[in-house]
């Protein structure tokens, strides 16, 4: 949230912002006279009890409006405050750099990984550099040369996923978005190092899967990973964008759903309300969750590492068949 006002309130905060806002203004007149200290920590109390009971009952859409919160840390911030000794490389050797992906060499804890990741920007400066975040071809490839960096000097790679979907212009099209996210899909299906993949806040369309093949996938509380953005999915369905709340409900894009599914491995914990409200909490658990990771991973020999990611990825889908 802004510090100088509430323009970034979401919906479902509103309520709670007021009573914020309430019981400062009680602090402040009459230096504290008119309540006095039991009287407002009771009102503290009974603000708690109603964040609480408005973060316990979000719907899928009000949860995909927590991960697009302007203030949400994005992968810079993950990469700023996980790692060090953070070396970034640029460009696929092919075309451009593609500001959409971040990647580079990264000590997290005296262990040298591959860290790649989708990066949205923070202000409309860096998200139009960026390109808010929809990588372009050049940016699948981009990618895929340091996955394939990191295999030849078998670093494990860590791949942060925030993203919308690929870049959808003529552009991307005429240079093969297609081809690259498919050859994305196929390399690091058979990458012989350990993946590891956190998403952090949209995993949306092709544009995500395309960097989330991994023998570990992660996924932060309040994130959610569909086939379609619920906009996307209202336009086309019911012609209707405004429909993003049904749309959001039926496509079971939550970290709920998605790991009731066996998509996901873990749910990454995230503070009351959301990553934005505390992102010191959010960075000690994905760091958490990267080191459990990476100590069951380290030892398995790439042809267990492969077998097992080629079974994980062959279990999706399930469904049944009747004799009929």
């Amino acid at each position: 949230m802004t510090k100088g006002g509430r323009l970034d309130t979401l919906p479902h905060e509103r309520q709670i912002h007021e009573y914020e806002k309430t019981i400062r203004q009680f602090k402040e007149q009459s230096g504290g006279e008119l309540l006095s200290s039991d009287d407002i920590r009771q009102l503290e109390k009974k603000l708690e009890k109603l964040k609480k009971k408005a973060y316990s009952q979000l719907s899928p859409w009000e949860r995909v409006q927590i991960c697009r919160h302007p203030t949400r840390p994005h992968t810079i911030d993950y990469i700023k405050n996980i790692c060090t000794d953070f070396v970034e490389l640029f460009g696929d050797r092919n075309y451009a750099d593609d500001k959409a992906i971040v990647g580079g060499l990264a000590m997290i804890d005296g262990v040298k990984w591959m860290v790649i990741g989708q990066e949205k920007g923070n202000d409309t400066e860096s998200r139009m550099y960026r390109n808010f975040g929809m990588p372009h071809p050049e940016g699948y490839r981009k990618a895929l040369r340091l996955m394939r960096l990191a295999e030849k000097f078998q670093l494990p790679v860590l791949s942060f996923i925030d993203t919308a979907g690929a870049f959808p212009g003529l552009s991307a099209e005429e240079r093969g978005q297609a081809w690259a996210i498919a050859e994305n899909l196929r390399e690091m299906a058979r990458l012989k190092t350990p993946i590891v993949v956190v998403i952090v806040g949209e995993a949306s369309s092709g544009g995500a899967i395309a960097m989330a093949v991994g023998d570990s996938i992660g996924m932060l509380e309040h994130a959610y990973y569909s086939v379609i953005t619920p906009e996307g999915c209202a336009s086309i369905l019911w012609k209707d964008a405004g429909k993003n709340t049904v749309a959001a409900q039926a496509l079971k894009l939550t970290a709920e759903d998605v790991l009731s599914f066996e998509i996901i491995d873990q749910i990454i914990k995230e503070p009351l309300g959301g990553a934005h409200h505390d992102p010191d909490f959010v960075y000690v658990q994905v760091k958490t969750f990267l080191k459990e990771q990476w100590a069951s991973l380290k030892n398995l020999p790439p042809e267990v590492l492969l077998e097992k990611r080629y079974a994980k990825f062959r279990r999706l889908g399930k469904y049944t068949t009747s004799g009929v």
